[in-house]
């Protein structure tokens, strides 16, 4: 287990060695060994397969010896000498499959692995299967392998994707919850963060807000962490010991925030290039599925509509464009995008140029000589044939994603939506009548229109009249919107007391088309008129601010209150007091910030129901 002070490994490098490590038997995977792997067959839940779809592709599982990678729950034949190796959650009704399984024998051996802990009482259920079935010694291992979370990126994770609605904001706050109901929603939400610091190998302090589900959440996490660091001989933090470290820069300070301090930022139109593509398109677990008509040509009246074809593109780490662009406002991405399929048809020209050449007649020496020099230019291109045709791959890829998100950025004039969002966090002045946007037919769909209400609504210092508030809901209404989110949130404002102290987010400018001169071009794919050119400017999100001000141990109104817990402290500490004065943060290097959510979700998602946020960050 890696320890703390081992910062340099993210998380996702972290949780894919710890993947690889199971895949292999749970023995460490050696990278260049020159044997072959040992052939098996990998069985998961859906929990198993959401964990490990964004961090594996098929060819790395294939070169990890898997054969076949097949649901726990689905019909499979046996395969009575290939061994094979389960990720799942310890639930009911998998044990009882498991068991199943054990009966049926349907593999050689069984290595099974737990994406949480399993109890006592359900591993003696997989014991007596065993027994019954005479396959004691085909069960070679059982693992905890707490890794009951999922990394999306290097600093981002969720904890849940599977049953998420039993752990959102909505199900909290249900006045019909029970108490039993509700421990449950935490202890979900507890094993997963616990999970996730095992994976990272440290001991968290914790800082949260009082009277809130953070707190909940905190108060039991901190117990269970100090729980597991009093028994020493079966710690999971083996290389973090009790008291080592106490005050050390390298130890992670966990701040839980509670979704209501800002509910304006998720419902705010985007412009940056990932947070499009999560908005507007079906982008889930890194992967985003578009939908394509199979024909341009017009259907015969009475002919049947034409099948769309649906495409599926992964967008991860490994495609250098996206690292590199997805932060990036999406007329830029539109222009790189240009720029890198004009700079892949030079290359491809050049090696037809160099093929044609080849074909040289004439036996005089300069001949010779322009046939040997262009032959070792052809061998060169040849060579790289292969970075080429996967250039061409993401180029086609990122032609087909921010074609569609170009479609939706023009149908619903998202750029003028992002920009009159901004202006109203930013408490800039307004060049246009809020009415006039939301009764203007040609301006968004009526949920993008009471996205922009709500955002004013939350925002806004002096909440409109009654008369006013009406006029707003007619319109509203007249677009076709319903008012049910509205209700919600004034109901929340009236209760939470925002309407005194609104929070402040920054604000955004408007320059020249100037930059899209190449974007624009006859030629280009994409035709960008109309669009508007937005440049980002950096916002101080409330989120943000309280970060900053719990990792710079900086007093503030806003966190001044915020308890502090610090599970290696041998006795509970109920002082919002730190301990630690020092602030958090990896000395020149500067800060490293995990972000992790109970759920990831849109704008859309996020009208339905208001779920509950994390953040974590490194010292």
């Amino acid at each position: 287990m890696a320890t703390a002070t081992a910062s340099s490994a993210s998380i996702r490098e972290r949780q894919t060695v710890a993947l690889k490590r199971m895949l292999n038997f749970n023995v460490p995977h050696v990278k260049n060994s020159t044997g072959e792997p040992v052939w098996k067959v990998l069985i998961y839940d859906r929990f198993g397969q959401d964990i490990i779809s964004p961090l594996l592709s098929v060819k790395e599982l294939r070169d990890m010896g898997i054969t076949l990678h097949l649901l726990l729950h689905s019909d499979r034949d046996p395969i009575p000498d290939v061994p094979a190796v389960y990720f799942v959650m310890p639930t009911e009704e998998n044990i009882d499959r498991m068991c199943q399984d054990l009966r049926n024998q349907l593999y050689e051996s069984y290595y099974l692995n737990f994406i949480s802990a399993i109890s006592r009482s359900k591993l003696e259920d997989i014991a007596n299967a065993a027994l019954a079935a005479s396959a004691v010694t085909q069960v070679a291992k059982v693992f905890d392998q707490y890794l009951n979370f999922i990394t999306l990126e290097d600093d981002m994770f969720v904890l849940c994707n599977q049953n998420k609605e039993l752990v959102s904001y909505r199900a909290i706050n249900r006045p019909d919850i029970t108490d039993t109901e509700m421990e449950t929603v935490m202890d979900t939400i507890v094993d997963s963060l616990f999970c996730f610091f095992v994976t990272l190998g440290a001991v968290p302090i914790i800082r949260c807000s009082r009277g809130t589900a953070a707190e909940m959440v905190a108060v039991k996490l901190d117990k269970k962490l100090r729980e597991n660091l009093r028994d020493a001989r079966n710690s999971l933090f083996t290389g973090d010991t009790l008291g080592a470290g106490q005050f050390s820069f390298q130890r992670p300070l966990l701040v839980l925030v509670d979704r209501n301090i800002d509910l304006a930022t998720p419902l705010h139109h985007t412009w940056t290039y990932q947070a499009l593509v999560h908005d507007v398109l079906d982008f889930h677990l890194n992967r985003v599925n578009l939908e394509e008509t199979s024909g341009v040509e017009n259907s015969p009246a009475g002919a049947r509509p034409k099948r769309k074809n649906k495409k599926s593109y992964d967008l991860t780490p490994v495609d250098k464009f996206w690292q590199k662009h997805k932060g990036s406002p999406f007329p830029e991405v539109a222009e790189s995008v240009q720029q890198e399929l004009e700079s892949y048809r030079a290359q491809e020209d050049e090696v037809k140029r160099l093929k044609s050449i080849m074909g040289l007649e004439g036996e005089d020496e300069g001949a010779i000589s322009m046939l040997s020099d262009n032959t070792a230019k052809l061998t060169s291109a040849v060579s790289s044939l292969p970075e080429l045709l996967e250039k061409k791959r993401l180029i086609d890829l990122h032609t087909n994603v921010a074609t569609a998100v170009l479609e939706h950025i023009k149908a619903r004039k998202l750029d003028v939506y992002f920009e009159y969002e901004e202006k109203i966090m930013s408490k800039t002045t307004l060049d246009k009548s809020l009415l006039d946007i939301i009764s203007d037919p040609d301006a968004g769909t009526p949920e993008d229109k009471m996205r922009l209400f709500l955002i004013y609504y939350i925002s806004t210092q002096q909440a409109p009249s009654e008369a006013d508030l009406e006029q707003y809901k007619k319109a509203l209404t007249d677009a076709g919107c319903n008012l049910n989110p509205l209700q919600y949130i004034k109901q929340w404002k009236a209760f939470t007391k925002m309407a005194s102290a609104p929070a402040s987010y920054g604000s955004t400018t408007t320059k020249s088309m100037g930059l899209l001169s190449r974007v624009m071009n006859t030629g280009s794919q994409f035709v960008m008129e109309g669009v508007k050119n937005l440049v980002l400017k950096q916002q101080n999100l409330p989120v943000t601010r309280i970060l900053d001000n719990l990792m710079e141990m900086k007093s503030n109104p806003e966190t001044d209150d915020y308890r502090y817990f610090d599970p290696k402290m041998l006795r509970g500490n109920d002082s919002s007091v730190p301990r630690n004065k020092n602030p958090f943060q990896e000395g020149k290097q500067g800060k490293h910030i995990l972000y992790g959510c109970s759920e990831l979700f849109n704008a859309t998602q996020f009208i339905k129901q208001v779920k509950y946020t994390f953040v974590v960050c490194f010292c």
